[in-house]
């Protein structure tokens, strides 16, 4: 019995796992061979390597026969770890560009533990395992939902996505401030364009359904409830305009038409600060005018029992105390489903300033954010009186910045950039770190302690 529940451990955890991408089954081997062989005999180099990638799957798997699958889902993410640094040689946006890849391809490990019980949550009639995010930006097209949400995020929200394709702007556009923990970019909203990104998600949709209709093994009333249109995860899709579009709101609404099927909310985004003139659409009159367009749309789409995605405004952190009453103001009259608050900055908070790559045009996100960006959101939540479900974003980089954001009235949070610097496995660290807190101060759920400190 013992080396039956060893031989399927095995199984599981390297056929299923991150390990199993690298050899797939025996035909695998052959190919591999046939590499090996190629590499000249004085490529010592070659041979180190290819001598080291074999013995870590055959070192993995003793070391799978004598542990749980909990323990070696750990492994994996610690070993992250000694990879992700190497990103850090790279060019930042080859970086990120290898990064989507990898998450696509599976070639990241996938998260089988149950997250901790404290951390679950319904918001819009939907179920949260965690209230842990990827924020919009990472993965612009929609290449690797699947993989991202199988590292544990409790959702992941994709886009900016624009109606026609555009390049964005010149390269080089994004800049590491490695000592401040941040980063700036210019993208400018790169986006392959709606029908691509529907494509995608489409195929993805109806993988979903197959492997749902297909599979023989009976699943619980809870499986059933976790999870939205993608999978195990909440799916977001953040909508942008073209640069060039003469009309913000048709963009926006094309958006809608074109993706909110696949979508379990989607955001309206008109705080990038590298879209010429989009910044202008957060005053009052702009917003509630963009707001019930987008929101006539969606609503006169047919829906079924789950009803239409609810619809968010993802705001920005450089604005007045006159502009968040605007804000405010619109998002309870229309009866806003939530907002993302903040996106990325202009200014250069301390200690970023200090950097010579402070003088480079763009957005700053990244740690010199949170102070900035926590202080709106806590702003926000007393001004919407606690009545719309906030989502805090904005230097984030540990269970306990997750928790000073949810205390300033957030529901869900985001991160990225410390995404970017940490890799996979800060995903299991702010999530056990969010626990403790919680635990420690005597909340026995999220809901309670949102808005804490503003009571």
């Amino acid at each position: 019995m013992v080396v039956m529940a060893s031989r399927k451990l095995i199984r599981d955890a390297i056929c299923k796992g991150a390990v199993s991408r690298l050899f797939q089954g025996a035909r695998h081997w052959s190919s591999a061979s046939e590499t090996i062989h190629k590499i000249p005999h004085t490529s010592k180099k070659g041979r180190l390597l290819t001598g080291a990638t074999i013995g870590l799957v055959i070192a993995g798997g003793a070391y799978v026969s004598t542990v749980d699958e909990a323990t070696f889902c750990g492994w994996l993410f610690s070993a992250t770890k000694l990879v992700n640094p190497l990103f850090a040689l790279l060019d930042p946006e080859v970086a990120h560009r290898l990064g989507v890849l990898a998450a696509a391809r599976g070639w990241v490990p996938r998260e089988k533990r149950l997250d901790p019980p404290i951390l679950a949550l319904e918001v819009w009639g939907r179920n949260f395992s965690n209230p842990l995010g990827l924020a919009a930006g990472f993965d612009k097209h929609a290449e690797a939902v699947d993989g991202l949400l199988g590292l544990g995020f409790g959702f992941v929200e994709v886009g900016s996505v624009t109606p026609v394709p555009q390049d964005g702007n010149p390269k080089p556009r994004v800049f590491r401030l490695r000592g401040e923990g941040a980063i700036i970019n210019r993208y400018g909203f790169n986006s392959e364009g709606i029908v691509v990104v529907a494509k995608r998600l489409g195929a993805q949709h109806g993988k979903r359904k197959l492997d749902e209709s297909s599979s023989t093994s009976p699943s619980s009333s809870d499986d059933v409830k976790q999870g939205g249109k993608a999978g195990r995860g909440i799916l977001g899709v953040n909508l942008g305009k073209n640069k060039n579009s003469e009309d913000a709101a048709a963009d926006y609404v094309q958006g809608v038409h074109t993706l909110s099927q696949y979508a379990d909310y989607l955001v309206i985004n008109v705080s990038s600060p590298n879209t010429p003139g989009l910044r202008v659409l957060q005053g009052r009159k702009q917003l509630k005018d963009l707001v019930r367009k987008v929101q006539e749309a969606r609503d006169e789409m047919q829906w079924g029992e789950e009803g239409p995605p609810p619809l968010l405004v993802k705001i920005a952190p450089d604005l007045s105390k006159e502009d968040l009453e605007d804000i405010a103001a619109v998002a309870l009259a229309l009866r806003l489903d939530g907002l993302i608050i903040t996106n990325t900055t202009v200014s250069r908070p301390e200690p970023a300033d200090n950097n010579p790559l402070a003088a480079e045009a763009g957005g700053l996100s990244g740690k010199p954010l949170f102070n900035l960006s926590t202080n709106i959101l806590k702003e926000m939540y007393i001004l919407t009186r606690g009545k719309i479900p906030l989502v805090g974003c904005g230097g984030i980089s540990s269970g306990e910045d997750a928790y000073k954001k949810i205390r300033a009235g957030a529901t869900l949070v985001q991160l990225y950039t410390a995404f970017a610097y940490g890799g996979p496995a800060l995903i299991p660290q702010i999530k056990g770190e969010l626990a403790e807190c919680l635990e420690r101060d005597g909340f026995k759920s999220i809901q309670e302690a949102v808005g804490a400190d503003c009571r």
